[in-house]
């Protein structure tokens, strides 16, 4: 059958909602000539409309595998078994342009067992894809050399200890050790991390809401720290009188009040201040949009460092995002933007009133709706 100008009528509709979707869709008839394109599909073929309408879609959609075989020749839609109806998306090459496209092909026929009358290829470029794998493989280059670096002082401090045991005083063995725990628990905590990660991103992280005292949470953290060696003048304490009491889980809110009090001594300087007030009116209407009309509680954490230059605020929740020093896995504000966001709160990052960074995170004062 030759291609007439007059059955593009019959598909002038079709045309026309074919240019509302983002990818390149090409449709043929029973004998493979082009009906219609949208734009998108001439500008992923390289050539103009006039010259594609009417044309064999074999030629014109020259489409090839990886090993250089004729996608056409190896489907063949219109002389292949009756019972097709189409391939699922598939990883090609246009011979013509060397242009890598995701296919995806839809068959249709007029009755059962009935020839093709009708061929619908969706294109979609490649380049999407290819950065979206870059962007995986720099992630997981990441957590390998994060995880590389522990692990190879574990494994050499332990060597060391198992073959030269008795060289070492009591003193040089306890230290080894110690630097073996601590690398330790940096593995752990970047495993942790990336569970937490998964979670979030997956959509399937589970918050227990329960009513808080923060300043026996803030009294906890700063005993912790001290603990850990650091000076208790370091810490300041301030929370309102009359305050509502927060609703969050207490495991999830621990984890990130580690996070930021953890970040602030990395990254800041001078005393790390952990506050609490009623929430300002800007995080009440953040709260509001998600639902929550009680005043709610915004917690603070602030340092006296230099704090965070304003144009890179908005990447300090993103990734593996380090600032400007090392040694944290890159993943702990991140974590902490999720933990926040499941609670139906909101954190940002802003300047402290003594200078420095100051971490803020509104929190709902009320159970939510289905502990209500």
């Amino acid at each position: 059958m030759d291609f007439q100008p007059g059955m593009l009528m019959d598909n002038e509709s079709a045309g026309t909602a074919a240019e509302l979707i983002p990818d390149g869709l090409v449709a043929a008839d029973g004998d493979g000539r082009i009906l219609f394109l949208n734009t998108r599909a001439t500008r992923i073929l390289g050539r103009p409309r006039e010259e594609l309408v009417g044309a064999d879609i074999r030629e014109a959609v020259d489409l090839q595998d990886s090993d250089g075989t004729s996608w056409w020749a190896v489907t063949d839609p219109w002389g292949g078994l009756r019972i097709r109806t189409g391939h699922r998306e598939k990883l090609l090459m246009l011979r013509h342009n060397g242009r890598e496209v995701l296919v995806t092909a839809k068959y249709l026929r007029p009755g059962r067992n009935q020839p093709v009358n009708r061929v619908n290829i969706l294109m979609r470029d490649a380049l999407y894809r290819r950065r979206a794998e870059a962007e995986n493989a720099a992630v997981i280059s990441t957590v390998a050399h994060e995880l590389r670096s522990p692990l190879t002082s574990v494994k050499g401090f332990s060597s060391t200890l198992l073959r030269r045991w008795d060289r070492f005083s009591d003193d040089q063995k306890r230290l080894m050790l110690e630097t073996i725990e601590a690398d330790a628990d940096r593995v752990t905590r970047l495993i942790t991390e990336l569970l937490d990660v998964s979670r979030i991103d997956s959509g399937r992280l589970q918050i227990r809401p329960l009513p808080i005292d923060v300043s026996a949470v803030f009294r906890r953290h700063v005993e912790r720290a001290v603990a850990s060696g650091l000076d208790r003048d370091r810490f300041a304490i301030e929370v309102s009188d009359e305050l509502p009491e927060v609703w969050a889980d207490p495991d999830r809110l621990d984890q990130i009040l580690s996070n930021l009090i953890e970040n602030a001594f990395r990254h800041g300087e001078g005393v790390v201040t952990l506050a609490a007030q009623r929430s300002s009116d800007d995080g009440q209407a953040a709260l509001e949009a998600r639902g929550h009309h009680a005043a709610g509680v915004d917690l603070l954490v602030a340092d006296q460092g230099k704090g965070i230059a304003s144009d890179h605020r908005h990447l300090v929740f993103s990734r593996f995002w380090h600032g400007s020093g090392r040694g944290s896995t890159g993943l702990g504000l991140y974590v902490v933007k999720g933990l926040v966001e499941a609670h139906g709160g909101r954190v940002q990052v802003e300047d402290g009133h003594a200078g420095g960074a100051q971490f803020r995170i509104s929190l709902p004062s009320e159970p939510p709706d289905y502990l209500a």
